[in-house]
């Protein structure tokens, strides 16, 4: 009995489907020009409402919104601050939900493995490349809040709603920390988006079903009667990365909030590659 063993000439797996390939075609994607234009566009959608809209105005407690025209740096995190909940979870969901789902919706997923793509190339291509645009959806937001920020309002320290203030350079730093964070915590979302992605031909399915089990997290976030068992959930800690921008940053949160973002992501990704390489595939 004889078995099939010889592969064309020149043929190496490692080499299908190159990430240049697949970030050209997904840059080229009308959703992510899209969502890029929006995300670049909540700065100045911001800045427009402070200028119609006057100084913030706070309440018994001053909070960071309150401090958003205070300068460049204050102008960044409060951006930062009201996209974290919500909207950065879209470009992680739709840059890691669409992926493979569109390529069955589209009836090529079945003609990219007979291309050859072994299916594990085909999914750590995509993943890598959905995780770098959702990487730079969080740069792009505070880059353009920062720049859009230290026109309006000035290059000066970052003034800490509790008192005192950091630095310009100090802030800066702390600000890239702030992203790390984000995108870290982000890889819930990610990982849920991507098995989703695996699991359906229906590229809005596997992103809106990240979407909603990410608000499903923040719900029972919100439900104290949960008790300690609320330290398990990713939600717990989006908002960890405050301590970073404090005159002595405290790290246990981010760091109790990475090990838990981790370790769910992780798992995640490891059901998408081992349901997908047991998957049959027929679109």
């Amino acid at each position: 009995m004889s078995t099939l063993t010889e592969v064309a000439s020149g043929y190496q797996a490692g080499r299908t489907l190159p990430l240049r390939v697949e970030l050209v075609r997904q840059l080229k994607r009308r959703r992510t020009l899209v969502m890029g234009a929006i995300l670049a566009a909540l700065p100045f959608v911001l800045l427009i409402a402070f200028a119609i809209g006057g100084e913030p105005e706070g309440g018994d407690r001053i909070t960071l919104l309150d401090t958003a025209t205070a300068s460049g740096a204050n102008f960044a995190a409060v951006n930062l601050f009201v996209s974290a909940g919500f909207l950065l979870v879209i470009p992680v969901a739709l840059f890691c939900g669409d992926t493979v789902a569109s390529e069955a919706g589209w009836s090529s997923l079945r003609y990219l493995l007979a291309a050859p793509v072994p299916r594990a190339r085909l999914l750590w291509s995509k993943l890598v490349v959905g995780l770098g645009l959702s990487l730079a959806a969080m740069v792009l937001l505070p880059v353009v809040a920062l720049a859009v920020g230290i026109a309006a309002y000035g290059w000066g320290p970052l003034a800490i709603p509790t008192g005192g203030s950091l630095d310009a350079g100090t802030a800066a730093q702390r600000l890239v920390v702030v992203v790390a964070y984000l995108f870290v915590s982000q890889l819930v979302t990610a990982g849920l988006a991507f098995w989703l992605s695996t699991k359906t031909d229906a590229p809005l399915g596997a992103v809106g079903g990240a979407v909603g089990l990410t608000i499903v997290g923040n719900v029972l976030d919100a439900v104290t009667a949960l008790g300690d068992w609320r330290h398990f959930l990713p939600a717990h800690w989006q908002f960890a990365w405050a301590d970073a921008v404090q005159p002595t940053p405290e790290w246990s949160g981010m760091i109790q909030g990475t090990a838990i973002s981790v370790t769910y992501a992780v798992v995640l990704f490891a059901l998408a590659f081992r349901g997908f390489a047991r998957k049959d595939v027929v679109s």
